[in-house]
């Protein structure tokens, strides 16, 4: 299976260049840490919303299915099987759940079902019995629809924008930290080295992969013991290669320059908001204003 292509989290579309592609990295970075923030303290409502709007981005976004189709249904059935579990796990809340009101009263009322479904049958001597309550419903959706939104939010980030365009954003807004003496520009190289060694690491876990399945082992005459002993020995293959690429980029960035530090810049990119980028600050200052004046969509849906 190749990882570069099943697998390409963190790595960047080259082509085709969509408008998400030219949006300036300071509002896309803008834009990721709202994705970021935006479900802490919010309600099951708001997170779905969160969900809606990266599926509908990636739609409307221009970038080929075939780069995101596989990402986004593995997701989608991540975030599906945490939901079912955790639904289905009990809530540990031992309470009977009562009506407030008595029974009897003649006046139509809505009584609160804390028990959404349930579910009772019996396996031979086994009893089986599932339900979801509100709460365990409530804690799944949460769960389901945060992990979805932290990783593909970051996902569809590096998928549309450069290493260098992230490091030229992180050091463009990190530049106040200088005055308390801190490497900004250090700081930000790290992390385009950190972004550019992503494909390196998965490139060599292909290679041997493919190493072993071409020499088709028998793990049942191989046993156990055998087992362990060839992950180790993949594993430390694994750690000599890395170390060797790791070598090899200090060796080019030495040739190139980078001896010292401060006593390099950044030229690789040059940031400029542009017409789109502040047609993307004005939605972004829209979302956040919904955001903080509509905490609680229960209310607008009694």
């Amino acid at each position: 299976m190749d990882l570069l292509r099943s697998l390409p989290l963190g790595l960047y579309l080259e082509h085709p260049i969509t408008w998400l592609h030219r949006l300036d990295p300071r509002v896309k970075l803008g834009w990721l840490m709202t994705f970021l923030l935006a479900p802490v303290l919010a309600d099951a409502p708001w997170r779905v919303v969160l969900v809606l709007c990266l599926i509908g981005l990636t739609l409307v976004g221009g970038i080929p299915r075939r780069v995101w189709q596989r990402q986004l249904l593995w997701l989608l059935l991540l975030g599906s099987l945490i939901f079912l579990i955790t639904a289905l796990m009990p809530d540990g809340m031992a309470v009977s759940y009562q009506p407030r009101r008595p029974l009897e009263t003649t006046a139509p009322i809505t009584s609160y079902h804390y028990i959404l479904w349930e579910w009772n049958a019996q396996m031979g001597q086994w009893p089986i019995h599932l339900q979801v309550s509100q709460r365990s419903f409530d804690l799944g959706l949460r769960l389901s629809t945060l992990l979805f939104t932290l990783l593909y939010s970051t996902h569809l980030f590096l998928l549309t924008t450069a290493p260098e365009e992230v490091t030229a954003g992180l050091e463009c807004l990190m530049q106040p930290l200088k005055r308390f003496k801190l490497p900004v520009a250090e700081l930000a190289l790290t992390l385009t080295l950190s972004l550019r060694f992503i494909p390196l690491v998965l490139e060599e876990v292909q290679n041997l992969s493919r190493s072993v399945r071409t020499r088709a082992i028998n793990w049942r005459l191989v046993g156990i013991k055998g087992s362990i002993k060839l992950w180790l020995a993949l594993a430390v293959r694994l750690l000599e290669n890395l170390l060797l690429r790791a070598e090899q980029v200090a060796c080019a960035m030495q040739v190139r320059g980078f001896q010292e530090p401060g006593t390099y810049d950044n030229p690789w990119h040059h940031l400029r908001l542009q017409r789109r980028d502040w047609l993307a600050l004005a939605a972004m200052g829209l979302f956040w204003l919904l955001r903080i004046q509509l905490p609680a969509w229960g209310a607008l849906f009694p």
